[in-house]
């Protein structure tokens, strides 16, 4: 995969994205990308124009709640995507099936990351005020525990195992991209499969803000705490994106180096090294974003 980057180049573009079902997704402010390998061995490629942003919806606090349903949006349709490209015609997903899913999905996380910790937390701290910040602490360890619980057991899935492949090989191209590299399969693979600014750091950092805000909260019985938690998840989201970008701002600062190495640890897990076939996808993805947005790479 010869080819370098222009010098003439914008360097303030910033570029994230997601693994999907064989293949990696990209996009900027402006594009999206997605390309994946088919059952053929032929990359199959996916572009999309994004709409503008108006200036309110990029504000600070307004713009991280904006990005998370965006993000959301397109993680799914391009994992749609990917999958029915990816897949022989009788494995292909259905509209009935992403509605399944995701109703499962959302019942699952309330299940598991809000009602369990809670009811587990008020069964062992019986001699702990349930008013009080040692109850929210508990309950927040807990709720960290089950989902890093949750990560570690799905890893070992070869079909989770492929798809943290694809993770990795996207942050390479992104970081060797960042570091004005040319986009080569020997270069991209000098670097790390961690980033700074992604999603599982986000996660991660939500996480902990919950324990801080959650704590506030008043008692009165387990259904009326969930309702408040589930209406102050736009706050965590918000606060957290904020923090990802001040970090990501500032890599050198030491209380930002700090406040970001539980994501890089746990992104030990949710990436893997990946083969040259997973990076030439990755490449593939990052130099049609680049073309998208009239940056040459020879």
């Amino acid at each position: 995969m010869a080819g370098t980057v222009n010098k003439e180049r914008k360097d303030d573009l910033h570029i994230g994205g997601q693994a999907v079902y064989e293949g990696v997704m990209l996009k900027s402010e402006n594009n999206l990308a997605v390309v994946v390998r088919d059952p053929k061995n032929r990359f199959v490629t996916y572009k999309e124009i994004t709409k503008k942003k108006s200036r309110f919806l990029r504000m600070p606090f307004i713009r991280g709640i904006v990005n998370f349903i965006e993000m959301l949006d397109i993680g799914i349709r391009s994992l749609i995507w990917s999958s029915n490209q990816a897949l022989d015609e009788k494995e292909k997903i259905s509209k009935k099936d992403v509605f399944f899913m995701l109703a499962l999905s959302i019942f699952m996380v309330i299940l598991f990351f809000m009602v369990a910790p809670a009811y587990i937390t008020k069964l062992i701290t019986k001699i702990i005020p349930e008013k009080g910040f040692m109850f929210s602490l508990i309950e927040g360890v807990i709720r960290i525990s089950f989902f890093l619980a949750y990560v570690f057991f799905i890893s070992f899935s070869s079909d989770v195992r492929t798809l943290f492949q694809y993770h990795g090989a996207e942050h390479k191209v992104v970081n060797c991209y960042e570091h004005k590299r040319p986009l080569t399969i020997k270069n991209v693979k000098k670097y790390t499969t961690l980033h700074r600014r992604c999603g599982t750091s986000f996660i991660i950092i939500v996480l902990i803000l919950s324990v801080l805000i959650f704590s506030l909260l008043p008692y009165q019985n387990i259904f009326y705490r969930i309702g408040l938690k589930i209406l102050l998840v736009p706050i965590l989201v918000s606060l957290s994106y904020e923090l990802i970008r001040i970090g990501a701002r500032y890599p050198k600062n030491f209380l930002f180096k700090i406040f970001v190495l539980p994501g890089l640890w746990l992104q030990k897990i949710t990436t893997r090294e990946p083969t040259d076939k997973q990076l030439e996808v990755a490449i593939q993805t990052i130099k049609t974003l680049l073309k998208m947005e009239g940056i040459k790479t020879g």
